[in-house]
């Protein structure tokens, strides 16, 4: 069965009912989990307004912090789930392609995700990064749907 799972998370409510089903399925498969954590790029022109507030400097603090306690967060869940976890934190504009590549990078054998949901317009303008993952990654995805 799986071995190390990659978890990727936004701290979204998504992401949370994810997480503890993907605590009990790791802790059933005797695997371990790596929590990952995207971080977009600092941008001078974005349209986000409280990065054109920030310095770089500041951004890059402020978003590395957050980043931390979002798997902080997952560490002490699966410590009390005695699940053997690791994190990371990667910076890019693409969180699909970070999210496959952390996979790679840790030899992960499968990446287990929530998805937001999104249908319609809000699908279509936003994107679903779970898609994305779905759609480019060769490595099994196990998709958490929030109904």
């Amino acid at each position: 069965m799986f071995q190390h799972i990659l978890f990727p998370t936004d701290g979204s409510p998504a992401s949370e009912a994810a997480l503890t089903a993907c605590l009990r399925f790791a802790r059933e498969c005797g695997a371990k989990l790596t929590a990952v954590n995207v971080v977009p790029e600092f941008h001078v022109l974005t349209y986000r307004t409280d990065m054109l507030e920030d310095t770089r400097a500041q951004y890059l603090k402020e978003s590395a912090d957050h980043a931390a306690r979002l798997l902080e967060h997952v560490l002490a869940a699966a410590r009390e789930q005695q699940v053997p976890c690791f994190t990371d934190i990667r910076r890019s504009d693409h969180p699909y392609e970070a999210i496959i590549a952390a996979a790679r990078d840790k030899g992960c054998d499968l990446i287990a995700m929530a998805s937001h949901g999104y249908r319609g317009m809000k699908g279509l303008v936003l994107g679903s990064e779970t898609h994305k993952v779905l759609v480019h990654s060769t490595i099994p995805v196990l998709v958490y749907r929030n109904e």
